[in-house]
């Protein structure tokens, strides 16, 4: 017997989403176009409780990462491997704003409890974390085509609403361009990342100023993110490498072989949160989409919420659910 939901897309918003569904034991079918089209995999799995230039606390971390680890634990115990990873992020001063402005916060307790040690450089970022995000989709993919529960190609969110009862589009980019929640007011920026031979780094510090380096194996790391706020392409550019050669100079400060490139495009909206929800005119189509650049903070929470509200008819929290736009 066909299930009657139906999840579009198997990057990280909908591999949590089916995780979610099978605890709960809900029945469900996934659709995706395959790896080489998911955003996912051009992302580097960061948790960070400060970010940005004006060192803020990522919205709602402290109740978000907690349970994100809970979520990435649980899968992980399953998978018989270790998804979640504990990192330092050591955050140097980019200039002589961000030391003033880390002084004043820092005074008023703004950034506790996870502003650790600071010095004349930059500080230490406490409580930081990161998803193995290929890793993780890989394994949900291998399980899911085993069991039968995946096919892989694409499906038209409209048209598969012919036959499931509920169809949850998370394609992200694909969903923003077309289809039934392409009028959400989205908004895209272009990230690209180099893959790095590098000896000698801390495999559990995350080094941050403006760009950051993620060690990712012995001998290896990451080092990015680019923007291009309204870009959609997504493959990597000479400009783009240009760009992240430099920062990793920087904060790499010894000699590195660049071995690879990745290229994403980021979907958020103009308040910056994701969106879980039910379609205002047609209920029998949802949505779990804007992930932005916090996907392995806010995708186990999206999950979360489709669950509860399937399970037991939660209501969406408001500053996640489409509505909020009408």
């Amino acid at each position: 017997m066909r299930p009657e939901v139906l999840i579009v897309g198997q990057g990280l918003a909908g591999t949590l989403l089916g995780w979610e569904l099978a605890r709960a034991g809900i029945p469900f079918h996934v659709a995706d176009a395959g790896p080489a089209v998911a955003a996912s995999r051009a992302a580097a799995g960061i948790i960070n409780p400060i970010t940005g230039r004006r060192l803020v606390k990522a919205w709602r971390i402290e109740t978000l990462s907690p349970a994100a680890r809970t979520v990435f634990a649980e899968i992980g115990a399953v998978a018989g491997r270790p998804f979640w990873r504990d990192f330092r992020v050591r955050r140097l001063f980019a200039d002589a704003g961000e030391r003033a402005a880390w002084a004043a916060k820092s005074a008023r307790g703004e950034l506790a409890p996870y502003a650790g040690a600071a010095d004349a450089e930059g500080f230490w970022i406490e409580g930081a974390a990161r998803v193995d995000l290929p890793a993780l989709l890989a394994w949900m993919r291998a399980e899911w085509l085993a069991q039968g529960l995946l096919t892989a190609g694409p499906a038209d969110p409209t048209e598969a609403r012919r036959r499931y009862g509920l169809v949850i589009d998370c394609t992200g980019l694909a969903a923003a361009r077309s289809g039934p929640f392409a009028g959400l007011p989205w908004s895209f920026d272009q990230g690209q990342m180099l893959e790095v031979a590098v000896a000698g780094l801390d495999e559990d510090v995350i080094l941050n100023c403006r760009h950051w380096a993620l060690p990712v194996g012995p001998g290896a790391a990451w080092c990015g993110a680019t923007h291009a706020p309204g870009e959609t392409g997504t493959e990597p550019t000479a400009g783009a490498r240009a760009q992240l050669e430099i920062a990793a100079q920087a904060l790499l400060a010894r000699p590195f072989t660049v071995t690879g490139q990745r290229c994403g495009v980021r979907v958020t909206t103009p308040d910056r949160r994701p969106v879980a929800g039910r379609h205002p005119e047609d209920p029998g189509l949802g949505l779990c989409n804007g992930l932005g650049a916090k996907g392995a903070l806010f995708a186990p929470w999206l999950a979360r919420q489709w669950r509860e509200h399937l399970v037991s008819g939660a209501a969406f929290d408001p500053a996640a659910d489409p509505r909020r736009f009408v």
